[in-house]
């Protein structure tokens, strides 16, 4: 639980459709002159969708797996923030994708019901500015790059494995002028191939 300061940040957005595909045969290992074997045929199991949220000045992570994204899964994730934090933390500041189920009925309720939470939309291209698109870059490359499971629930269980290994030693990502200036070109690189 918080007991530092009375402001907070956080980021938050879903990584969708992740699918606990099996290999119809075993990956092999990786032998002397020889790398691992991954079988190209697999079965699908359904998807899975994980939704997250990347506390800016720490880096812990809190998440969800649910089988759907909509409002309601939104909005249990944004209870279980709420049950985690400190009350004496006065102002969260959540930074989200501008899409509808971040501003759907139920979740506006949820909002006026919750007046410490206010949230902050980047510009469309600008996915780079929630930083918890970084950290799914690093899951995505620590767990999902050989998607093997056997099930939805062993799925789950390796993400929520992962998170807790990285909460233990969470670390805020240390952005710098010169790390903003290079995304901010690449985003006005994109906007001006967009607008021709």
């Amino acid at each position: 639980m918080y007991t530092t300061q009375p402001n907070l940040v956080l980021c938050l957005d879903e990584k969708t459709s992740l699918q606990p595909s099996t290999r119809l045969r075993p990956t092999r290992p990786a032998r002397a002159q020889q790398p691992n074997q991954v079988e190209a045929e697999y079965e699908r199991k359904g998807s899975l969708n994980l939704l997250a949220a990347f506390d800016t000045r720490t880096g812990q992570v809190y998440v969800r797996t649910e089988p759907r994204k909509r409002q309601s899964e939104f909005i249990a994730l944004l209870e279980q923030i709420e049950a985690a934090l400190d009350p004496a933390v006065k102002r969260i500041h959540i930074v989200l994708d501008n899409v509808p189920m971040h501003k759907g009925k139920l979740v506006q309720a949820w909002w006026q019901q919750h007046p410490r939470f206010e949230c902050h939309f980047p510009p469309v291209h600008c996915s780079w500015m929630n930083q918890v698109e970084q950290w799914f870059s690093i899951l995505q490359r620590k767990r999902m790059s050989i998607t093997d499971f056997e099930s939805i629930d062993e799925l789950a269980q390796s993400l929520e494995a992962f998170v807790q290994q990285w909460n233990a030693k969470a670390h805020a990502f240390k952005w710098n002028s010169r790390s903003f200036d290079k995304g901010l070109a690449k985003c006005e690189e994109q906007m001006t191939q967009a607008a021709a």
